[in-house]
């Protein structure tokens, strides 16, 4: 299994400290090019390299986390997503509702964001914590922080949540995009749930 992240912000990059930290090889790319992240590479290693956003999107577990309304920029780098997971970490919060309308005309964003990557298994997941709790992990003693992971297939569900807990969450599965996933989207009652799932 090989890992991608896209989008180099606050989120990717918190996301990339969590993969190198577990020594858990990934790519990062974002739109300014591999040249950009060099400060970034060297800070957490040869677990974490950069590439092109084009050589992200070949990896077989691809971690977007650009901004929201850019979810559709990374889906049209491929025609055919089929044979990826694609781990949709974006949320609309401060989109307007005007933007919030000509983008989604009312439905779900991870709904939209499935149509924009044919092919794929959508999975939402590592959305619902600001990023300096994300940022913050927890001894293991003292227990994990909750990732809540949402996807209409039951397979890359699983997928992601084994993905956290080897990241160091507690992953926890809440069904289908529809009905769990519509939990973990901007101002639904499970953002900004800072859970701790204590060591038994």
């Amino acid at each position: 299994m090989t890992y991608a992240i896209i989008g180099a912000g606050p989120v990717g990059a918190t996301l990339a400290r969590c993969f190198a930290a577990k020594d858990i090889p990934v790519l990062i790319a974002n739109s300014r090019g591999p040249e950009s992240l060099g400060e970034l590479t060297a800070e957490l290693g040869a677990s974490v390299r950069a590439v092109t956003v084009e050589e992200a999107v070949e990896a077989d577990t691809i971690l977007v986390t650009v901004g929201a309304v850019a979810f559709k920029d990374v889906g049209a780098m491929r025609p055919n997503w089929s044979g990826k997971i694609v781990v949709d970490v974006t949320n609309g919060f401060m989109l307007s509702p005007e933007v919030q309308q000509a983008e989604y005309q009312g439905r779900l964003t991870s709904e939209v964001n499935a149509d924009r990557v044919p092919g794929a298994k959508l999975v939402k997941a590592f959305n619902q914590l600001p990023v300096k709790i994300l940022a913050s992990p927890l001894p293991d003693d003292v227990g994990r922080r909750v990732v809540f992971v949402s996807s209409d297939h039951e397979d890359a569900s699983a997928t992601v949540a084994a993905l956290a807990e080897s990241l160091g969450f507690a992953a926890i599965e809440v069904g289908k995009i529809a009905d769990g996933g519509r939990l973990i989207q901007a101002r639904a009652p499970l953002v900004f749930q800072n859970l701790i799932k204590y060591p038994m």
